[in-house]
């Protein structure tokens, strides 16, 4: 029986956990009046997926700013997203000293995306361990392969949709490595980068299941219907800068040691942490 790894995507659960409570205007806040409402539903999702998926270790990765490598190739990318709300941003630093307080790595690195970590490291540990990814964030599942599943957040706690080699094709109608051509074609309004104009999702997996990838599309793009052709011809440079972006990166220049991410959890040091945060009735989610 393998060890298994659990990747986490910080920001993901963080503003998951933030909007979840947000929206009663319930900001929590420590005895210093910073805001902590993120970070108290950020541990519950963390410590519900541990308690779940029963990892060996535990890794967080994030974000490390707005600029990467990606918005150097198209300045629109994400530039439709709003700054985060001001009760969130004091969260960002003091989130990652709840994360040290469980002796569990915080990962990050400049000009890339937590999901480029997570991808390098799915990459590094799927041929001896076990890997599960926690997200929110479908752009994740290209990852999936051997060794490696993705357990998507669902709506409420403790609820998650769990992609793994068996029942990805029947869950998606594409294989893994297919979602990134998915995402050439058809954009991603929430990363802001358009794909094809004038093509939707519906018939982005209907090429893609007829054609398996964008290589093969194009090699026939004479036999595709004549609507299709012409809207792929004049878009043909954003097709391929789309579906670059909609790529995870598995080669940045990262490593762990992995004794370093082992799960074990040292319950006084994360119990000074939670008083100091007044996170009183979190200490019973910790198991002794």
């Amino acid at each position: 029986m393998k060890e298994k790894i659990l990747l986490v995507d910080g920001m993901a659960l963080l503003f998951r956990g933030f909007f979840a409570t947000a929206y009663r205007g319930n900001f929590m806040k420590n005895p210093k009046g910073i805001p902590t409402n993120g970070i108290y539903q950020f541990l519950r999702y963390l410590l519900d997926a541990v308690d779940t998926f029963q990892p060996s270790h535990v890794i967080c990765c994030w974000d490390m700013g707005s600029k990467t490598f990606r918005t150097t190739m198209y300045e629109e990318y994400k530039a439709n997203r709003s700054q985060p709300p001001e009760e969130l941003i004091p969260q960002f630093d003091l989130v990652k000293e709840v994360v040290e307080a469980f002796n569990m790595p915080n990962v990050g690195i400049e000009n890339f995306e937590a999901d480029d970590c997570i991808g390098t490291f799915a990459k590094q540990f799927a041929a001896n361990y076990h890997v599960m990814i926690l997200t929110g964030d479908q752009d994740i599942l290209q990852l999936v392969e051997p060794g490696v599943e993705v357990a998507i957040m669902r709506k409420g706690q403790g609820n998650y949709e769990v992609f793994n080699t068996d029942n990805f094709y029947e869950k998606k109608g594409l294989h893994p490595k297919q979602i990134i051509d998915l995402k050439g074609l058809m954009g991603d309004t929430s990363d802001n980068y358009p794909g094809v104009k004038g093509i939707g999702e519906k018939t982005a997996l209907k090429l893609l299941q007829e054609h398996e990838s964008i290589d093969r599309l194009l090699e026939n793009i004479d036999n595709l219907p004549k609507g299709v052709q012409t809207k792929i011809k004049a878009d043909i440079e954003m097709l391929q800068l789309s579906r670059t972006l909609a790529e995870i990166r598995c080669d940045v220049p990262i490593e762990i040691q992995l004794d370093t991410a082992k799960w074990n959890v040292d319950i006084e040091k994360v119990k000074e942490k939670f008083v100091e945060l007044e996170f009183n009735n979190l200490t019973k989610l910790l198991s002794s």
